[in-house]
């Protein structure tokens, strides 16, 4: 049955990589959708006040610090909700990280290995921990991929394919789960002013510019806009959708 209130009223909601771009969306946009938020990255100052800030509001928020990369972490992250609010009904896997653009017979093993260990390894380590702290009364999980995981961007080999990676692991712990109870999805935004991508675009005159013109809306999105369809993606009324990834890229992909 649904709930007449917000999308996801009495709900607790573990959003990773949180303390800034579109995880601190999220967690206003859950937050006012009726969810108890618990807030989960490396930045300890910054996500203590935006946890503050929400219960300011009159909000439901807590704070964990957390790397994804450590699965002790992933762990000591879930383990923090649960003994806070009893129990975990969602998660969004956000936290990730990008690199300069760079040919790929340029790029060294060292930005590689460090995309791969937040974008995947953090992810997966993510994955094991909620998946076992949902069972068996089941939830609703969404891994945050890109655009980059459904086609090709040029001079970010190591993004693309780690993103790739994400709906891997999306899809197949979809399968895995889904008579469990457990439904597992991803969104794969395009050109967001997250905090990545407005880096990517001061140290690149004229990135954002040709991203827009690729994008049939002609502009970036907010965090907001994308934080808004996670929100529902992890909400009831998406209750016979998992496996799939939804693009929330204003058009890119009809280019």
């Amino acid at each position: 049955m649904l709930d007449t209130g917000g999308l996801l009223q009495d709900k607790v909601v573990l959003i990773t990589g949180a303390s800034s771009g579109i995880g601190a969306a999220a967690a206003h946009v859950f937050a006012r959708e009726g969810a108890s938020v618990v807030l989960a990255a490396r930045r300890e100052e910054q996500l203590t006040t935006l946890a503050a800030e929400l219960r300011d509001k009159g909000f439901e928020a807590s704070a964990v610090v957390c790397d994804v990369t450590r699965a002790e972490d992933a762990r000591r992250a879930v383990a923090h909700a649960t003994e806070r609010f009893g129990r975990l009904d969602g998660a969004f896997n956000n936290a990730g990280i990008g690199g300069d653009p760079s040919p790929l017979h340029e790029m060294g093993d060292e930005v590689y290995d460090a995309i791969f260990d937040t974008n995947v390894r953090g992810v997966w380590n993510c994955l094991r921990a909620e998946i076992g702290a949902m069972l068996p009364g089941g939830g609703a999980i969404v891994n945050n991929s890109s655009v980059g995981g459904l086609v090709a961007i040029p001079t970010a080999a190591p993004y693309i394919a780690s993103k790739h990676a994400v709906v891997g692991l999306t899809r197949a712990a979809a399968e895995e789960y889904a008579r469990q109870g457990v439904r597992v999805n991803a969104v794969a935004p395009g050109p967001t002013r997250s905090e990545i991508t407005v880096g990517w675009f001061a140290r690149n005159p004229g990135l954002e510019e040709r991203m827009e013109e690729t994008t049939a809306q002609g502009r970036t999105a907010a965090p907001e806009e994308v934080a808004e369809a996670v929100a529902w993606l992890l909400s009831d009324r998406s209750s016979y959708i998992t496996g799939t990834v939804l693009p929330v890229d204003g058009g890119y992909l009809n280019h």
